[in-house]
């Protein structure tokens, strides 16, 4: 009998960037500037997610944005009169690092939450530029170190599963009451996948079915978009993303957990930043010598001060 041919799942080309939130941990400094414009080193936190979708594939990439958020726009948006500057002085290495900011023309949408609904909501409104395709969701506050970045595994992955994906990783127990988490079990054969029998937004420790986390990394088939419109509000009075994807699951879909290499930092927290700048910096040829040097310094200081 001859093979059946592998069929494969659609591309994943569109992506998700729910960015209306109010940054309000990091005030006073997001009353002016969008959160995801605040810099890890030298690059905004919404960089970072830009090229981590496009290092997957993604060719569109969708904004859900709020009043006040207008600097992002302007970040992607050409500088001509500081390129001519630029030119001008031969520096040719910032030239290079200012064409990493540019998107071509129609390559970015911008829609709009005008109320304050919730991650599932924001994601919700961008229905009609999503349309009838399987779509990613990047949370910028999640950074992700990785050789391979994050969301590029687990598009490869899903082009063998199909179905809903998010990025898992685990949590301490006390940890729990913080994310989404998953009731999955191990596939046999399947790497580093998990198969989701159900998903519940931040639950008590003694409740938690696991301590399997859900991170900010989807890859959603269109379905999810109609639970979305459907399901109401859940924790904290807000539509939860997790809520749908955990209705996908009873209702027989197919919801996969992909525990990712790599090692995730908590910008949404002033400590997390703090962290990858840290990290980030370290990992950095022309900052690790002089930044390693002067935390030496500050631990040598603190103990003889204790």
């Amino acid at each position: 009998m001859p093979k059946r041919p592998l069929i494969r799942a659609p591309r994943v080309t569109k992506a998700v960037f729910p960015v209306a939130g109010l940054g309000t941990r990091f005030l006073p400094a997001t009353k002016s500037i969008p959160k995801e414009i605040l810099t890890l080193v030298d690059r905004p936190l919404i960089q970072y997610a830009i090229d981590e979708a496009r290092a997957a594939g993604i060719t569109d990439f969708i904004f859900v944005t709020a009043r006040g958020k207008s600097a992002l726009e302007d970040y992607f948006d050409r500088a001509p009169e500081l390129e001519s500057a630029l030119r001008r002085a031969g520096k040719r290495d910032l030239l290079r690092a200012l064409a990493q900011t540019d998107m071509p023309s129609g390559a970015i949408a911008y829609v709009r939450q005008n109320r304050p609904l919730g991650l599932g909501h924001a994601v919700w409104c961008a229905r009609h530029l999503v349309g009838d395709e399987p779509f990613a969701v990047i949370l910028p506050d999640d950074v992700i170190a990785a050789e391979t970045p994050c969301l590029r595994q687990m598009v490869e992955a899903h082009a063998e599963t199909r179905g809903n994906m998010v990025a898992t990783m685990e949590v301490a127990p006390a940890q729990v009451s913080s994310y989404g988490i998953l009731d999955a079990a191990p596939v046999q054969g399947k790497g580093r996948l998990v198969q989701a029998r159900g998903m519940v937004e931040k639950p008590r420790p003694e409740a938690a079915p696991s301590t399997l986390a859900v991170i900010g990394r989807y890859i959603l088939e269109p379905e999810v978009m109609g639970l979305l419109g459907r399901i109401g509000r859940g924790a904290g009075r807000e539509v939860q993303l997790t809520d749908a994807i955990a209705r996908r699951i009873a209702e027989g879909g197919a919801v996969w957990g992909y525990r990712f290499e790599g090692e995730r930092f908590d910008c949404g927290s002033k400590a997390g930043f703090l962290r990858a700048t840290v990290a980030f910096a370290l990992a950095r040829a022309d900052l690790r010598d002089d930044l390693a040097a002067y935390l030496q310094t500050l631990t040598r200081t603190r103990l003889a001060a204790e």
